[in-house]
């Protein structure tokens, strides 16, 4: 029995031109989705993890009809994604660009009539849903503002509501918590979880760890648009095996991190730079034996190391140990 939604091989490839000079330029094929294949249950909220550029959003607008597939196929809700875009569109909501996609001149209470409109709500029910909307988020200090006197937090929660208009079986949110503040996002995560408790099956990207790994009952991590791990978030963390991982702050150059991962037993090594200073991230099949090991060498390369912290494993260590990167880093072709 198929899930609610069904993806077959999917691929998606375009071409971008890179400038030579003032007047001449050469045409690059990309592939953004390479074969995606995936089966996503009724009532499931499914995870698309993975850094930007990673392929996410490029399969999102495939499934919501932005953008057509070069090859495969899509089922979702009942529908074929190439044959039947309008029912697709009409069961699904959809937070896709943000603050982009609503209209600044306009309240944000009219900004949910006119999206109930063109949902074909009758009058009476789209200001019944955008009333309800508004109550469910606390937007009633905004609701009846100009969206352009809105912060970006604030176009960010209203793109969540418009997102909810139409009361769809099928949530797709692509980064809802961009620009979003601690509490909001926060409060944001609370009403999917809502919603999915109420039925509705969601589809949630992001390149945040810890979002997945609290509201996720499946993950999906991408990378230059392939899906290199599927499952539980749990599984996923078991499928390191015993390996353990080992987080080391300080100040750490590029010469010591490649000595590191060149050690017996060291599977990655990975440094990123965080709040001024690096974190390098060891994922070693034996702690005991390893440890030691990466201690005496980076004190071998002068690295000043303040913090050395032993950690149970995350849905990032499990992306580090696949792709040799942190979900940090920025794919996305230039």
């Amino acid at each position: 029995m198929h899930g609610q939604v069904l993806i077959e091989n999917l691929a998606k490839t375009y071409l971008t031109k890179q400038r030579q000079g003032l007047f001449k330029a050469t045409e690059k094929k990309v592939e953004a989705l390479k074969g995606v294949s995936l089966d996503i249950q009724p009532g499931e909220i499914f995870g698309l993890l993975g850094p930007n550029g990673a392929g996410k959003t490029t399969l999102i607008k495939c499934l919501t009809t932005l953008l057509l597939p070069t090859s495969g196929r899509a089922v979702i809700n009942g529908y074929e994604l190439t044959q039947q875009a309008n029912a697709i569109r009409a069961t699904t909501g959809c937070m896709l660009m943000g603050e982009r996609g609503l209209y600044w001149k306009l309240t944000g209470r009219e900004n949910l009539v006119f999206f109930g409109a063109l949902y074909h709500l009758s009058p009476a029910d789209r200001k019944k849903r955008a009333n309800a909307i508004i109550e469910r988020l606390n937007l009633g200090d905004l609701a009846d503002r100009a969206v352009e006197s809105y912060s970006s937090g604030q176009k960010m929660k209203l793109a969540f509501a418009k997102a909810l208009i139409n009361d769809a079986p099928l949530l797709i949110l692509d980064e809802p918590t961009n620009t979003l503040d601690v509490p909001s996002a926060h409060e944001l995560r609370a009403v999917v979880r809502e919603l999915n408790r109420e039925g509705r099956t969601v589809i949630y990207t992001t390149h945040i760890m810890a979002e997945a790994e609290t509201l996720c009952d499946r993950v999906a991590i991408v990378d230059h648009g392939q899906v290199l791990a599927l499952g539980a978030v749990d599984e996923l963390k078991a499928s390191l095996g015993r390996e353990a991982v080992i987080r080391i702050e300080g100040v750490i150059s590029a010469k010591a991190s490649q000595a590191v991962q060149d050690l017996p037993g060291v599977k990655q090594a990975v440094t990123a730079a965080i709040n001024g200073h690096s974190q390098l991230t060891v994922v070693a099949q034996n702690q005991a034996a390893t440890l030691p090991r990466v201690i005496e060498t980076l004190a071998a390369y002068k690295a000043v190391m303040q913090k050395i912290t032993p950690e149970e494993v995350t849905l990032e260590d499990v992306f580090i140990a696949r792709t040799g990167r942190t979900l940090a880093d920025d794919t996305r072709v230039k």
